[in-house]
């Protein structure tokens, strides 16, 4: 039985060194395809390293840009190196996905290679529980915050910064009791000595 599947091709202009990348990438994943999964998950660990994270719209064009250079790549049963072609893509230009590979968490039942950028799946149906994921690959380094969130941390640090200035200024105060007056606090004893002292 077949199935028919309209494919969409992508002719947007791309740069003589995006598809030379574009098509290393797709060599370098149908090569990787051929390892068993503990060697090919180390390698794609390793490959990861000192990258920066990619976030969704670099992770999607470059899946746009993969799938623009290959119709193979388009097939159902093409998950696996086309989720490695857009990681290798990713790194070449110096960043990384999260590289995941799990089941359907609903039937049918099938596995799949997909990739994902913090926790939106890149060009995939479903939400992000749809798939029970087996192993990933993330990034070494995590996403830094949206805007927002990192608007709150500041806002946040800047008032713990200054309680605590507030608090160092304070301090001082509570030690300025050095002058001629702090004998009255010594006792009448103690007073009454440093009065036949000084007459």
């Amino acid at each position: 039985m077949s199935v028919t599947v309209a494919l969409n091709r992508d002719h947007r202009p791309r740069s003589w060194k995006l598809r030379l990348q574009t098509r290393l990438a797709i060599c370098l994943a149908r090569t990787l395809a051929l390892f068993k999964p503990y060697v090919l998950r180390r390698l794609l660990t390793r490959l990861s390293k000192g990258a920066a994270p990619a976030d969704a719209a670099v992770t999607t064009a470059a899946r746009d840009s993969v799938l623009a250079s290959s119709l193979g790549l388009h097939g159902l049963r093409a998950c696996l190196p086309r989720s490695l072609a857009v990681a290798v893509l990713c790194r070449l230009r110096g960043t990384w996905p999260t590289w995941c590979v799990g089941v359907r968490t609903a039937p049918p039942f099938a596995a799949h290679a997909w990739v994902e950028a913090g926790q939106e799946m890149i060009g995939e149906t479903g939400g992000y529980d749809s798939y029970s994921r087996l192993f990933t690959v993330p990034p070494t380094t995590p996403l830094p915050p949206p805007a927002q969130d990192r608007t709150q941390d500041r806002t946040q640090n800047g008032a713990q910064n200054g309680t605590q200035n507030g608090a160092q200024t304070r301090a001082p105060d509570r030690r300025h009791d050095q002058g001629p007056d702090r004998r009255h606090d010594q006792g009448p004893d103690r007073a009454a000595d440093q009065d036949r002292d000084q007459g």
